[in-house]
């Protein structure tokens, strides 16, 4: 999930951008675009940027394994080339 206290920033950043005659009510302006932003965040499915480095380190442990896995395929169908050859 999102960081609460980016979340927070983000909201007081927008109620600072309301005009000053509206300032008195910067607070539940504030609270109204937290709760905006938390809601719409929510909505996109989001992961961590931890997540997606454990996701990432997987994904290149896995490409790693496969490339492993192709050269031994390729050396024993190589293998059974000049086996069947031979015969």
């Amino acid at each position: 999930m999102i960081d609460v206290r980016s979340i927070d920033e983000l909201a007081q950043r927008l109620a600072a951008l309301v005009p000053g005659d509206v300032g008195a009510a910067r607070d539940d302006v504030a609270g109204t675009f937290r709760a905006t932003l938390q809601a719409g965040l929510s909505r996109l499915n989001l992961v961590t940027r931890e997540e997606f480095d454990v996701q990432r380190l997987v994904l290149l442990r896995t490409r790693e394994k496969v490339e492993v896995l192709e050269k031994q395929v390729a050396a024993m169908e190589a293998l059974l080339a000049r086996v069947t050859r031979g015969h």
